[in-house]
């Protein structure tokens, strides 16, 4: 741990993330000492609009001796050995997921964090959501008695045509699971955190609906940019997901994963279902929570002098005025400074979670390649 008030930081990774990730250091207070891409002239191109010192590579700013805590922001295949070398440097660590795309490179990570006594974060920062907080403080307390089931979705609709691709849907880059892994791990591990669940079993299926993509230059989620005459490749990794979970304690979870659904922009949806009364939240709505008895429905608004004390404190805005996506990133980097300071934060997603959701991943693309129920332990 450090004692430093105001830390510094190096972004590693240039895309959209990158920039998610400097902005949230930036006003968490950090000095950003420079970001590196993945090639000189985007190295470049992004210093300069974002008003940053370059570094020539990525193993620069892991041994820039003035720097505490690496972000990472690059594709999949890379997070493991980037993330190595900055825990053997000592550094402090707020890495991408999936944190990797082999759960044996995940567990060693969250074992290397370990052994070098290093705060090191993955951003699962649906986690901070305010109605998140509500709802896992309502279930922690008993509010909506004993578990009956947990349901939801994860839909996206930014790679519904065939002209659409990116990077993620090579698994030589973004591993061998490409919508599970990318936004139903974030499903998993919002809802195990939430409803105290463990899930100990899986049976899923994966499907790819779009059997061929561009190999470069088309359209992405980030961009919008349309190659004229693109070259096309098979594609190797699902489109849409169905999984349906057991956790350790007989509570039934079905999920639904798919980028490919029209109309659905960032929709991450669950209910949790209990003997007194159902909790929905919608991260498309994510200003209220839903709460439905036998006799009743009540909509609960985030309200930062109302509700359970963590719902409070990340509620940032007066009530009225809306937060979302980018304000549970700033105070997921806020707190992972926080810690690196020697302050406690509840919630805050570490390596050992990004090990977890690598794990549950691995058994989802082993039930689906086997048909049949997979242990997750």
């Amino acid at each position: 741990m450090t004692g430093k008030t105001n830390l510094t930081a190096a972004i590693i990774g240039a895309g959209m993330m990158g920039e998610v990730h400097l902005r949230a250091a930036r006003l968490a207070g950090a000095r950003v000492a420079g970001i590196v891409a993945s090639t000189p002239e985007r190295t470049s191109a992004a210093a300069g609009r974002l008003g940053v010192d370059a570094y020539p590579l990525a193993e620069a700013a892991i041994e820039d001796t003035s720097v505490d805590v690496i972000h990472i922001c690059t594709p999949n295949a890379t997070h493991h050995p980037l993330a190595m070398a900055a825990l053997a440097s000592g550094k402090h660590v707020i890495c991408e997921k999936p944190l990797a795309t082999q759960a044996g490179h995940a567990a060693e990570l969250a074992a290397a964090a370990d052994r070098a006594d290093r705060v090191a974060t993955v951003p699962f920062v649906y986690r901070y959501h305010p109605m998140v907080r509500e709802a896992r403080a309502r279930i922690q307390e008993g509010g909506i008695g004993a578990l009956q089931m947990i349901h939801g979705s994860y839909l996206q609709d930014w790679l519904l045509g065939q002209r659409d691709t990116n990077w993620r849907v090579d698994p030589q880059e973004g591993g061998a699971s490409r919508a599970f892994a990318d936004i139903g791990s974030h499903w998993c591990d919002l809802v195990e955190w939430v409803s105290g669940e463990r899930f100990d079993s899986v049976i899923a299926c994966l499907r790819t609906t779009v059997s061929s993509r561009p190999a470069q230059g088309a359209r992405t989620f980030a961009t919008g940019v349309v190659h004229e005459d693109p070259d096309y490749r098979p594609v190797a990794t699902e489109d849409v997901a169905g999984a349906l979970f057991n956790t350790a304690r007989g509570v039934l979870v079905s999920l639904a994963v798919s980028q490919v659904s029209a109309g659905r922009k960032n929709r991450l949806w669950f209910e949790i279902d209990g003997a007194e009364s159902s909790i929905v939240f919608d991260q498309e709505d994510a200003e209220r929570l839903w709460v439905g008895t036998r006799d009743a429905t009540t909509l609960f608004v985030r309200d930062p002098t109302r509700g359970s004390a963590e719902q409070r404190r990340l509620a940032s805005l007066p009530a009225g005025h809306a937060q979302g996506y980018a304000q549970c990133f700033e105070a997921f980097v806020d707190d992972t400074y926080a810690t690196i300071r020697g302050e406690r934060r509840d919630g805050l997603p570490t390596f050992e979670d990004g090990a977890r959701s690598a794990k549950i991943v691995a058994a989802v693309l082993a039930s689906s390649r086997e048909r049949q129920w997979q242990r997750i332990g």
